[in-house]
């Protein structure tokens, strides 16, 4: 399995948000220099008739010339103007001063944790390769583990890296035993990048006290001394002479002022960078996507917590504990409690499912405890139950005798719960799960008898017994499929350890430096690192993993669904740690990530859960976990005000507008019109519920233009809700299973006449769509152009004297010999014909044309985000659509939806095809919901069905993507007048285009006159289409139809 990389509006932002801060900087090219070669001698001619006798002998002069990144020339108030303008683009908090921390300017990145934080910065140090021309690069880490992290992001976005800039980087780590390496990052003219981690130069940070003969540490030592080995050179001389970007990945982490001072002081740099979701020292900010831009554009996964808490009751004194309310569409709710049962051998511990009015006292066999305490009441909204006696328990708590290792046993238990209900859908949709536990003793989860053999420790064993348990219950409720793949799966096969290894091969706990809560054990880092593809295999039976808490670092898989941490509750990890090893979204097992593009807007936070199973409360977890991600925010404005708006530079079209405050006044005075915010400038619920629905209040004509941008701004401002949507509560009660009901029989003649699969033909004159994107291209293209300084100038010594310089357009930019397949790439992104493409950039003007140069990535998406926004305008009336040769939609779409959703968010459905419909949105009132309960209350429908999205549902194609209408209704003859009708409610039209597609209205605009024109005109099936936002609507669309 490989992983798949895209490229991501939001990464290309980061990096561009960087390489605008240096605009105006002339671009060299490579800059030399002559190296200090010390003792070293070039390599000697090879001996005649030697096999590399054709090898040239290198000469002095070669041998001595290197490359360092030239000299920044903007001038500081050059760069902070050019800092404050991507601010004020970004909607930053302006900086007041240049913050020169490490050389000319330290800049902050702010990005949450999963979003791909490395995949930026490697990204960033191509883009400023080619805009300036530097080159050398040294990426500071504080640990082995982020160290060996680092190296693996290389290596597997090296492929993808190449083929959009046509060049490799070489990176290596910096290891003091093979110093060469430092060599060939001078010489090297290209891109190079050192990896190090900040143990291996400030254990020592006195350089006075870095002589030969001190103790301390040895390998952090050799850096700043001069080595026989090394041509009596010292390597910290070395790499500082390449003025080097330094780029720090976690700099909180680094040990403050003395690490800074070592880098600042040893390494020269030019400017520095650092990346990071939680800078504690603030710089020059320049870009931010913090944990709630994070979770709202839905690019990490949803946080649900499955807390555990004791509570006394007055009642008994005997051990129960709640674990769930379970729903069946046959009974009515029942609890799932363990309590204590006598046997013939003695009183154990079991599960059962009990409903109002079972005894406890019968269940357990005539228990005296539990004498006269029945269930009185479950309540799956709350997830509560109530006793006879008064007492009652909600999910996750226990009552009684409790101790640690039952706190442990429960934890364990939830977490199997917890995988098995989401690993069935999973399964099918090509998805490994993975469930993670992190233990502080080795010894807990695996032991070795007296002659070295592996024996199962405490953990291991209770896993064993919970797994069989879990497995032994809801085996013959799984479908087949599923069902072989869990049986081909041994018990002993399916838990894994990853420790740190003894020199016997033994597993032993991870050793932890003083001051530090990560191990260095590169060793177990490997391991972690070399299996995280083959664990995302079906192939490979691991899919729970035991680990040492000091190696949490190392653990970055995406497919990893649940973490429990099994030792005792302290307050030292930070909860925002203990979540952050789960929150990238999965990847299936084509290494494709599930994002808003693979899965559809509405069924990303359906698929990407990550589930805690904490040790404390629900409560007590959650209020640690925001009030982190609330102190870690970035400084975000909390109300909305005229001089808020005012200023603000927004992106209209391909040009930029600043916001007069003439313009910032009516968009406030819009806002209190409308109840969007309150009187003291607070955005309102109002205001969010309109943006679920998608029924926001137009604006006045002449802010029309501003709209969506004025959104942003509005929606950019501190919403304290949010924090509450991103950690649910693992305990609500779930809706595990929505099968097809007997109202399907009803239904079954309408689907019928809808599940055929079509395929569409567009039959035009391709000359009006090239007359068009033509204009539109040579109107509206942009891409940035570089230039680039001749000079011309002497080396003397070490030094270069500046003689004449020349600033010219740069006609082929760096990396610009990649080959590109330009008319491949834009065809694809378009779906038109090689043809097509051809003609629409031989008509286009020739400067436009030569911007592929300057920039191929930007060019490609633009071209054809241009393309697809005129096709979207002169296909729809073209188009036909035939029923294809493909099988026809099965009913099974409808169960594959979602994974399981909260009982509280589900519609309770009387006439629809299954019991429970969830709509979209968060609104109690959402556009959908009242849909869904008119349709329901209304006479004339006899039944109707929420039709499922996403690549795995149900859609239609069209040219310019694939669209998943809403509803499918059928009517009562002879009361409307037509009986079989689609909907799509209005609110939800979001984009469902699997791919590179730009989101737009018009596109959004196409794909519904698609779907119109296809049952409105072609189909004979008598069903009709049409986009409503309310039932009432619909009751009157259809007489005109």
């Amino acid at each position: 399995m490989k992983f798949q990389f895209k490229i991501q509006p939001f990464q290309t932002e980061a990096a561009e948000s960087v390489v605008k801060v240096f605009t105006g900087q002339p671009n060299y090219g490579v800059s030399k220099y002559r190296r200090d070669v010390g003792t070293t001698k070039p390599k000697q001619k090879p001996v005649q008739g030697s096999i590399f006798e054709e090898d040239k002998e290198q000469t002095m002069e070669e041998f001595e010339t290197a490359y360092r990144n030239s000299e920044i020339e903007l001038t500081k108030e050059q760069l902070l103007k050019n800092i404050r303008d991507v601010q004020m683009a970004n909607n930053i908090k302006l900086s007041s001063e240049l913050v020169q921390g490490l050389g000319a300017v330290s800049l902050d990145v702010e990005m949450e944790t999963g979003t791909g934080k490395t995949y930026v910065y490697i990204k960033t140090m191509f883009e400023l390769h080619k805009a300036y021309g530097w080159s050398k690069f040294i990426v500071v880490v504080p640990s082995i583990a982020i160290r060996e992290g680092v190296k693996k992001s290389f290596e597997i976005t090296q492929e993808h890296f190449m083929e959009l800039y046509g060049l490799k980087a070489r990176f290596f780590v910096y290891n003091s035993s093979n110093l060469h390496q430092l060599d060939e990052f001078s010489q090297n003219s290209g891109i190079n990048v050192m990896i190090i981690n900040t143990q291996a130069f400030n254990t020592t940070m006195n350089e006075e006290k870095n002589v030969e003969g001190r103790s301390g540490n040895e390998a952090a030592r050799i850096i700043y001394t001069k080595r026989d080995e090394f041509g009596s050179r010292r390597p910290i001389d070395v790499i500082k002479a390449n003025r080097p970007i330094i780029i720090l990945d976690e700099p909180q982490k680094m040990g403050g002022t003395a690490t800074q001072n070592a880098l600042k002081k040893n390494f020269n740099p030019l400017f520095s960078i650092n990346y990071s979701a939680t800078h504690k020292t603030s710089h020059n900010l320049v870009y931010v996507l913090d944990a709630l831009d994070a979770f709202k554009k839905k690019l990490v996964k949803k946080i649900e917590v499955k807390g555990f808490e004791l509570k006394n009751l007055s009642g008994t004194n005997r051990y129960m504990y709640l674990a769930d309310i379970v729903i069946d569409r046959k009974k009515p709710p029942r609890a799932r409690l363990e309590f204590e049962v006598k046997r013939g051998s003695g009183i154990k511990r079991e599960i059962q499912i009990l409903g109002v009015g079972d005894s406890l006292y019968t269940a357990s066999n005539g228990l005296e405890e539990y004498k006269g305490i029945s269930v009185a009441e479950v309540d799956p909204i709350r997830s509560v139950v109530t006793f006879s006696n008064g007492d009652s328990l909600a999910a996750g708590e226990a009552s009684g005798n409790v101790n640690e290792d039952d706190i442990r046993r429960i934890q364990i238990r939830e977490t199997i719960s917890s995988h098995f209900d989401k690993e069935e859908k999973l399964f099918e949709q090509g998805i490994k799960c993975l469930s993670l536990f992190f233990i502080d003793e080795v010894a807990k989860y695996r032991q070795y008898g007296e002659d070295g053999e592996e024996i199962l420790g405490e953990y291991g064993r209770i896993f064993e017994e919970e797994y069989t348990a879990a497995l032994n219950e809801r085996m013959t409720l799984f479908p087949t499929a599923y069902q072989a793949y869990l049986r081909g799966i041994d018990t002993s096969e399916t838990h894994r350890g990853y420790f740190s290894i003894d020199k016997k091969g033994r597993a032993v706990n991870s050793t932890v430096k003083r001051g530090s809560e990560f191990s260095d054990d590169i060793s177990a880092y490997d391991l972690i690192l070399k299996n995280k593809e083959r664990l995302l295999s079906f192939e490979e039976p691991t899919r729970f993993i035991f680990s040492h808490s000091a190696l949490r670092e190392g653990w970055d898989n995406p497919n990893v669904f649940q973490i429990c941490t099994l030792k005792h509750s302290d307050n030292t990890t930070a909860k925002r740690q203990e979540v952050g090893r789960g929150l990238r979204l999965c990847v299936n097992i084509n290494g494709e990530r599930q994002d808003s593009d693979a899965c559809g807007e509405s069924y990303v936070h359906g698929v990407n859960v990550l589930t805690v199973v904490a040790s404390e409360s629900y409560a007590g977890f959650v209020a640690d976990l925001q009030s982190e991600i609330k102190s870690d925010l970035y400084e975000r404005p909390t109300k909305a005000s005229v001089e808020y708006f005012t200023g603000k530079i927004i992106q209209v079209g391909e040009s930029t507008h600043t916001i007069t405050e003439a313009e910032a006044t009516a968009v406030y005075n819009y806002l209190v019109r409308n109840d969007y915010v309150d009187d003291n400038g607070v955005v309102t619920d109002t205001y969010r519920a309109a943006v679920e629905a998608g029924s926001l209040a137009t604006l006045k004509p002449e802010l029309a233009p501003l709209a969506e941008n004025i959104h942003k701004l509005v929606q950019a401002i501190f919403d304290p809700s949010i924090l509450k949507e991103i950690a649910g509560n693992g305990h609500e009660t779930k809706v595990k299973d929505n099968p097809l009901n007997e109202n399907w029989k009803d239904f079954k003649e309408l689907w019928e006449r809808i599940n055929k699969k079509y395929a569409y033909t567009v039959e035009f004159d391709s000359a009006e769509l090239i007359e068009k994107s033509i204009a539109a291209i040579n109107s509206e293209l942009r891409v940035a152009r570089l230039s680039y300084t001749l000079t011309k100038g002497e080396q003397i010594g070490t030094d270069f004297n500046v003689e004449h310089t020349e600033t010219k357009k740069l006609d082929r930019a760096q990396g610009s010999f990649a080959e590109y397949d330009l008319i491949g790439k834009i065809a694809e992104g378009t779906t038109l014909t090689r043809r097509t493409v051809t003609a629409i950039l031989s008509g286009i003007l020739r400067e436009k044309l030569w911007l592929f140069r300057e920039n191929p990535e930007e060019f490609i998406t633009k071209v054809a985000g241009i393309i697809n926004r005129q096709k979207a305008s002169v296909v729809v009336e073209h188009i036909t659509y035939t029923p294809s040769a493909e099988e026809p939609y099965s009913q099974d779409i409808f169960n594959m939806s979602r994974s399981s959703d909260e009982y509280a968010k589900a519609f309770k459905a009387k006439h629809a095809i299954q019991d429970y419909v969830f709509t979209d949105g968060t609104a109690a009132e959402s556009i959908e919901r009242k849909f869904a309960q008119d349709l329901d209350a209304a006479d004339e429908v006899i039944v109707y069905a929420k039709l499922p999205r996403g690549p795995r549902g149900f859609y239609i194609p069209t040219p310019v993507g694939n669209y998943s209408p809403d509803w499918a209704i059928s009517f009562k003859k002879g009361s409307v007048k037509h009986i079989f009708f689609i909907a799509e409610t209005k609110g939800s039209m979001q984009s469902t285009k699997f791919g590179q597609m730009s989101r737009t209205d018009e596109i959004e605009k196409a794909k519904i006159s698609c779907a119109k024109k296809l049952f409105n005109e072609i189909s004979t099936s008598g069903v009709k289409y049409h986009d409503v936002d309310s039932y009432q609507t619909l009751l009157q669309v259809m007489e005109t139809l």
